[in-house]
């Protein structure tokens, strides 16, 4: 799936404050509403584990992390120019894994 970074406005170089935006669409078919967190394999910068807030499953899409905004930055995908946030692959492994990748 097609995910866009996402950026709380803050740009901080631990990462915090960015992760990734999926669509409604995307979350409902992907993602199980008794899953509390995922894990996303970023390639050699390791595993992470992203908790799933109740606000997910309403209008906030977010997978907010601050190991995925590190992965931005060192991507050189973070910062962003306001309005253009960079467009990723989110693949479902299975079960509660997934792999980000950059298309470039």
């Amino acid at each position: 799936m097609i995910v866009r970074g996402w950026s709380n406005g803050s740009r901080r170089l631990s990462g915090a404050g960015y992760g990734l935006r999926l669509s409604a669409a995307d979350r409902d078919q992907h993602f199980r509403r008794e899953w509390t967190s995922i894990q996303i394999d970023l390639g050699p910068h390791g595993m992470t584990n992203v908790a799933l807030s109740a606000s997910f499953w309403r209008a906030c899409t977010e997978l907010r992390s601050a190991d995925v905004g590190r992965w931005l930055i060192t991507q050189q995908l973070a910062p962003w120019p306001k309005g253009a946030p960079p467009h990723l692959n989110l693949e479902h492994l299975s079960g509660t894994s997934f792999r980000l990748t950059n298309p470039r």
